[in-house]
């Protein structure tokens, strides 16, 4: 197991070197099978809803842009397992305000389901009317995740895209406002948990 800080450290520094963070194994292996046994239990009763496209009043549904379904988390769910992953979140805000001075204040993370067949278009995660997040952050719970299974992560940068295979346990990090991406057609369910760090 990476210890905290080392991975913390190698996210950072691999965003610094390259706009997007990467880091295999951020979740654990046991973190990571309890989350996504959480997420699937989610997904069989009914309890994801459709994602949608903006924000507030400007909030609409477009299947031909994205076609996951996804469920807030919250610590008042009191699911002992998604509270270990908060607590993670807190570590890690902590580490990059003290290293970094980001002036982080809060996060929101929901789970991310796939099903076969499924995608996001190319986006941008940040609202035009509401700057507050400043950070994007993707972990991945899929167990096994080959080649052609598709659903990769495909990030835009200046001069190149950069694909990004959802394995099990890694973690993606960049600036919300800077970087457009999209997920990709996948051919097997995926899973994931997706959320932003936010400034007020």
């Amino acid at each position: 197991m990476i210890p905290l800080e080392t991975a913390f450290e190698a996210l950072i520094t691999s965003f610094v070197e390259n706009s997007v963070g990467q880091v295999d194994h951020f979740l654990n292996d046991d973190l990571s099978r309890h989350l996504r046994e959480q997420l699937m239990l989610l997904f069989r009763e009914k309890q994801m809803k459709v994602a949608g496209v903006g924000n507030n009043a400007k909030l609409h549904y477009d299947q031909l842009v994205r076609s996951d379904v996804i469920y807030w988390l919250d610590r008042t769910h009191n699911n002992p397992y998604e509270n270990i992953f908060f607590d993670l979140m807190d570590a890690f805000v902590e580490y990059l305000n003290r290293t970094c001075y980001t002036g982080v204040t809060s996060y929101e993370f929901h789970y991310a389901y796939y099903d076969q067949g499924s995608f996001y278009k190319r986006h941008l995660d940040r609202f035009r009317d509401n700057k507050s997040r400043a950070f994007s952050m993707i972990m991945y719970l899929n167990e096994d995740w080959q080649a052609g299974d598709g659903g990769e992560l495909v990030i835009y940068h200046e001069d190149h895209a950069q694909r990004i295979s959802p394995l099990g346990g890694k973690c993606v990090f960049f600036k919300s406002d800077e970087l457009e991406h999209e997920v990709l057609l996948n051919h097997k369910p995926r899973m994931s948990i997706t959320g932003w760090l936010r400034r007020n």
